[in-house]
Order: structure tokens, then C-alpha cells, then sequence
């Protein structure tokens, strides 16, 4: 799973996971570090920071516009970055098995047209 967080909200999470049995695996930067635990499941931490017009202007600089979607979890209700957004974070590096099965599921889910890219994925199942 994917997580775009406040920057204020990390330690918190952090705290959290670990007390659910995660540890960190890799960390990329300040601002994107990854936690997994014996299961195999996977958390990757995207974090920034808004300023005072409601922009990123810290940390993963994710655009405005792509932290517009809403979702929920166990009943909850969170905002989260938009399907199309995240269809389009999943392009421009080398991808993986992983990717397109993530993509797909989005796209399925959402009715967004698969990706010239990961055609070669679909085409080789």
C-alpha cells in the first residue's frame, strides 16, 4: 500500500505500524521511506509538507490537484490521491510485474484506459 501523509502525521503513523509488528526496509529519503513485516505486507510512505495556500511545498511534491480523491478504509472515510493520479505516478520508470497489476486493478476499477506501457505486461499473461 501507498501512503501520501502529512509530514506532522508520520512519527504517528510510524509509531503505529511498528506496534502492528512493521519495521523499516529501505529508506529512499527525509520524505519516502518504506516499512514491511513478517507477512510480506508492504507500506510505502510518501510524505510533504502544505503551506498556507494548500500546496506541497515540501517533501514528495505532489501536485495540488492529484490529492483529490476520496476512499475509505475499514469504514473510514480518507482522502487520498485520485485514481487517474495514481495511474499516472505508476508511469516513467522501469516497471515491474507489480506495477501492472496494480495499474490494471485502477484502471479496471475505474474505468481508465490502461496505459501504452504496460501493454507488454497484458499482452505476455
Amino acid at each position: 500500500m501507498d501512503i501520501a501523509i502529512e509530514g506532522k502525521d508520520v512519527s504517528r503513523l510510524t509509531a503505529a505500524l511498528k506496534a502492528r509488528g512493521y519495521r523499516e526496509v529501505i529508506r529512499h529519503s527525509q520524505w519516502n521511506f518504506e516499512l514491511s513485516d513478517d507477512c510480506g505486507r508492504q507500506v510505502d510512505v510518501h510524505s510533504f509538507v502544505l503551506g498556507s495556500d494548500g500546496n506541497v511545498e515540501k517533501g514528495v511534491m505532489y501536485p495540488t490537484e492529484s490529492l483529490t480523491g476520496t476512499g475509505t478504509i475499514s469504514g473510514h472515510a480518507v482522502r487520498c490521491v485520485s485514481p487517474e493520479w495514481m495511474v499516472k505516478f505508476h508511469s516513467g520508470y522501469e516497471l515491474k510485474e507489480k506495477d501492472f497489476k496494480d495499474v490494471s486493478a485502477l484502471c479496471e476499477k475505474f474505468g481508465i484506459k490502461l496505459p501504452q506501457e504496460y501493454v507488454q505486461f497484458k499482452n505476455s499473461s
